[in-house]
């Protein structure tokens, strides 16, 4: 008995010296499971590969788990490879036994012993095909059994197996090969990337495909010989031709996926792209780029109205054209805007209460100081709708209604909007701004077009599928509602706003392109896709002759068409745009910009306005033109409809509305002042005022630049009037008599030498006004 017990106790200080040494070298030589190792795969929505990130060796793979791969991948692996994979302890000694009973026999190497464990161990550390390497691949495969699971096992297999070249794992194998995902492989595809690890450069099927098919039927074979498959399926699966797709490394949407790839990413980066949209876009750019003058890139963007899901993400033509400066991300680069804010302010001053759609502004030269806006066609309209206004993108009339709003009041409400406005360093707003005298990004303006088709909210876009949708307040439902009818042809209201006639789901777009032709861009609104556009140079360099409507719209058109196509062929219904409750109609009146009675003198031309809550706001004044010429006039009359003195017999106290002082000479003489005021009664004149209306010269402004024209050997010829005052007009160039007139009549002025002029007018009542400007040859 103490003997027996002596014996125990060596037999246990002996299992726990063993235990303590393996412990120790478990420790020492610790298991080398993988790290990450910076391979990384950018994802489309539906797991398509867009772009694959290699690591130190140029190796990628697609990481997955054992359920995302195809069942018959699995049972063809594990029958052909380890049929007691769940079985054994890592290693299986009779497979050992066997094999090197079938070696010794032929003489040579005829079969393996190796278990999907003794594999992977391989695959962790890599050794020699000699004994200690032997010994060594033994230790790992125990260390990988004692602390790994058989699913992490597997898995790590599923991802590590060599394939070919600089593939990995079965999931990137089978997106390279067969371009489809390991969760759809036939059994015939299966069978081959099960035996493809055994010797991926000798059975790659893209260089060898008879080996491959070899060697795929003699898996098939083991499968029906084992019975795990039915053998009809075998027979089918044999019969199965190789067939490969176009081995394609993942090429889509690079910069997206340059953007994506931050340090701590994780192995699967997923996106919200549509894969074969992406293709689709990329594949038209390409043929736009014989297009695009030399050195000019382009960006394309599509996001998804509702949800902001990008789309399709292309920031620049191509990758690797660096004549065009391909490595740049246009989509979040800092250009000039343009034109492309003015359908934010015309929906801000709606909310504001400044103007309705109809509203009288006036495109006709102006100056604020040093700054001279002009038109982008070089002409002036004179009286003009705000819905035309902002259709025909003119410059002066958003210039107006910027200076009635506010340049600072407009900037804040774009950022709180979640379209934020870059200025120079210590600049403030200014009215440049509402003509791309800041800077903006393709995806921040993209971002705020979106709340035209979302109710005036704004978003940023979602480039994940698990990025939040954060919103921001930037229009009302109802103005928005208006600037997307407007910007889609569809200004003038039928007089039901909820009539089925104004409810079609058109295309809203805007161009626009910055000072010296630098950035051409069109914005689209969609039925369900919002779209970006952006033409120019990288560097900043002017395009003569590129802007947004010649440049950028054609290719944004295009786009449209495309998703629209798709939505057609897979049978997506277009969304129609509710209207909302407080979009109304009304027929208004110029120059009031009101509702008149049509019979009523003073409604000139009638309109039909969108308006919000019913309110019709008045016609909207210059800043800078005197509050005492006003849009409407008291005068007294007498029955034959001749002005008089209020003290008269038979007097009648009357309104008369008059257009805007600066219109003037864009209007019909039957609209101008001095035809819309009644002739004098010579018998009971009206008194002269003691304030008079202040007098003011039309026809040239303080400051101007002017130039005969190119083509005329003519001097200089301009017709002035003089608005307000009272009586005759005496006028003076340079101090010397020019000529006289009477009232609102026009003098026609000539001018022979270039040089500095002084122009002067004096009236009844002793005022006079007088401007400066210069005349060039």
């Amino acid at each position: 008995m103490p003997i027996l017990a002596k014996r125990l106790s060596v037999v246990s200080a002996v299992v726990l010296l063993c235990g303590a040494l393996l412990w120790a070298a478990d420790r020492l030589w610790p298991l080398p499971l993988p790290a990450d190792d910076l391979a990384r795969v950018v994802l489309a929505e539906d797991g398509t590969p867009l772009w694959r990130f290699a690591d130190a060796d140029g190796v990628w793979r697609y990481p997955v788990s054992a359920d995302q791969v195809s069942p018959y991948y699995l049972q063809a692996l594990l029958t052909y490879e380890d049929r007691w994979f769940y079985q054994h302890p890592g290693v299986n000694p009779l497979a050992l036994g066997r094999a090197a009973w079938q070696n010794l026999r032929g003489g040579r190497v005829l079969s393996g012993g190796s278990t999907l464990s003794m594999q992977v161990a391989r695959l962790l550390d890599p050794h020699s095909r000699t004994v200690p390497g032997k010994l060594r691949q033994l230790w790992r495969t125990a260390q990988l059994e004692w602390h790994l699971s058989k699913a992490q096992i597997l898995e790590i297999y599923l991802n590590r197996a060599p394939f070919g070249g600089t593939l990995q794992g079965v999931a990137a194998a089978s997106w390279a090969y067969l371009g489809k995902s390991p969760q759809h492989l036939t059994p015939s595809e299966a069978a081959m990337l099960a035996v493809l690890p055994q010797a991926p450069s000798r059975l790659r099927p893209d260089r060898h495909p008879a080996r491959a098919q070899v060697a795929r039927d003699k898996v098939l074979k083991r499968l029906a010989e084992y019975q795990v498959w039915p053998q009809q399926r075998v027979i089918e699966a044999m019969e199965e031709p190789l067939l490969l797709a176009p081995r394609q490394e993942p090429a889509l949407a690079p910069l997206l996926a340059r953007r994506l790839n931050r340090p701590h990413s994780p192995p699967l980066i997923r996106t919200t792209v549509d894969a074969a949209l992406q293709r689709r876009l990329e594949d038209l750019l390409l043929g736009w780029r014989a297009r695009l003058p030399e050195r000019t890139s382009a960006a394309i963007l599509v996001v998804e109205a509702q949800t902001m899901a990008v789309r399709a993400y292309l920031g620049s033509v191509d990758l690797n054209d660096e004549r065009r400066f391909g490595h740049v991300d246009m989509i979040t680069a800092l250009r000039s805007p343009g034109s492309t804010l003015k359908p934010f302010l015309y929906g801000m001053a709606m909310d504001d209460g400044l103007i309705h759609s109809e509203s009288l502004l006036q495109d006709v030269p102006r100056r604020y100081g040093d700054y001279r806006p002009g038109n982008f066609s070089m002409g002036f309209s004179g009286p003009v709708a705000a819905s035309s206004a902002l259709a025909l993108s003119l410059n002066l009339p958003a210039v107006q209604l910027l200076e009635a709003y506010g340049p600072k009041r407009f900037a804040a409400q774009m950022r709180n909007g979640g379209v934020p406005l870059t200025l120079p360093p210590l600049a403030e707003p200014n009215l440049s701004l509402i003509l791309g005298g800041a800077g903006s990004r393709l995806e921040d303006l993209v971002a705020g077009y979106g709340a035209l088709s979302r109710g005036g909210m704004s978003a940023p876009m979602r480039l994940q599928p698990d990025a939040p949708l954060l919103e921001h307040r930037l229009l009302s439902p109802g103005s928005a509602w208006i600037i997307r009818r407007i910007l889609s042809g569809q200004a003038r209201p039928d007089r039901d706003p909820h009539a089925e006639l104004v409810q079609r789901p058109l295309l809203a777009w805007k161009t626009g392109t910055s000072y010296g032709f630098r950035d051409a861009w069109s914005i689209g609104v969609g039925p369900r896709y919002l779209i970006g556009i952006w033409i120019g140079r990288p560097d900043g360099t002017p395009v003569p002759g590129q802007f947004g409507l010649a440049s950028a719209a054609p290719l944004m058109l295009q786009v449209h068409d495309v998703l629209s196509n798709r939505d057609s062929q897979r049978g997506i219904a277009v969304p129609v745009a509710a209207v909302p409750e407080n979009v109304g109609v009304a027929a208004i009146c110029w120059p009031l910009g009101q509702p008149l009675a049509r019979q009523d003198s003073n409604c000139r031309r009638q309109r039909f306005a969108w308006t919000l809550d019913g309110t019709t706001p008045p016609t909207l004044q210059a800043a800078d033109q005197p509050l005492s010429v006003g849009l409407r006039e008291a005068v007294w009359v007498n029955t034959q409809g001749q002005r008089v003195d209020a003290s008269c017999p038979g007097a009648q106290a009357r309104e008369i509305a008059l257009w805007p002082a600066p219109l003037e000479p864009w209007l019909p003489r039957v609209e101008r002042r001095e035809a819309r005021l009644p002739p004098v009664d010579p018998h009971c004149p009206p008194q002269v005022p003691a304030t008079a209306p202040p007098l003011s010269i039309v026809g040239v402004r303080q400051g101007d630049q002017l130039r005969r024209p190119a083509t005329s050997s003519e001097p200089l010829r301009l017709e002035v009037s003089a608005l307000g005052g009272s009586g005759r007009r005496w006028w003076f160039l340079n101090g010397a008599p020019l000529g006289e007139s009477q009232g609102q009549e026009h003098l026609s002025a000539r001018f022979e030498q270039s040089g500095r002029v002084e122009l002067s007018a004096l009236d009844e009542s002793g005022q006079t006004a007088r401007v400066e400007f210069q005349i060039n040859e």
